[in-house]
Formats: structure tokens, C-alpha cells, sequence
């Protein structure tokens, strides 16, 4: 067997305990919220901010706490832009702004994901 096939006994017992986390559960649950929100008007966007500032505290200095502040800064920055492009939508620009602003989410929100899928940092 080569070197590179070999994980350690601990490694799997630790994935398996990252994955069982609930505060990464939680985080999970705030992703797929945001990712509903193109659908449901940004209600559930809404209901995914309010857990991550519920829940901050119980997540502070664990490696979920990146996660939570990488959702809190994506649904900030994206509701400032969308009130911004939907403001200036009577100016052609703000359809622009509007796709922009949701692509940069569904960026945001898939890499996200992806990282904490992986049990490491949105970076």
C-alpha cells in the first residue's frame, strides 16, 4: 500500500465526529436556507441570519464559528446590494447589479459548502 492510501484510524474517528457535530449541522441548515431564498423571496435568508446570531456564542473558537460569520457577511452584503440594484432597476444598471449580486450569493453560498463539507474554513 502506498503512503498516500494510508489514513490514520484517528483521521476516520474524527471525520466521523465533525460530521455528527451539531453546530455543523446547524451551519448545513443556515446554507440550505440561503440557497432557498432565491426561491421563497429571502424569508428563509432572513431565518438563517437569525440562528447564526442566535447560536454565535454556543460556536465561538470551534471551527464551525468561520462558517457561521462567512454566512452573516453573505447575507449582509447581499441584501445591501440587492436593495441597491432593486433601487436603480428603473436605471438598466440595477438588472445588472441584480444578477451580479446572485451570482456572487450562489458563489458564496456553494463555497461555503463545499468547505464545510470538507471540515475546513470558508477561506
Amino acid at each position: 500500500m502506498a503512503d498516500s492510501e494510508f489514513i490514520p484510524a484517528d483521521a476516520e474517528t474524527n471525520e466521523l465526529s465533525r460530521r455528527s457535530d451539531p453546530a455543523r449541522n446547524l451551519a448545513v441548515v443556515v446554507y440550505i436556507l440561503q440557497g432557498l431564498s432565491f426561491f421563497l423571496g429571502g424569508i428563509t435568508g432572513l431565518v438563517g441570519v437569525i440562528i447564526n446570531y442566535v447560536k454565535l456564542d454556543d460556536v465561538r473558537d470551534t471551527w464551525v464559528e468561520s462558517h457561521f460569520r462567512w454566512q452573516i457577511r453573505t447575507f449582509w452584503v447581499g441584501l445591501l446590494w440587492t436593495v441597491i440594484g432593486a433601487v436603480t432597476t428603473f436605471l438598466i444598471v440595477g438588472w445588472f447589479i441584480l444578477l451580479g449580486i446572485s451570482i456572487w450569493l450562489i458563489y458564496r453560498i456553494v463555497k461555503g459548502a463545499l468547505a464545510l463539507n470538507d471540515g475546513r474554513a470558508p477561506v
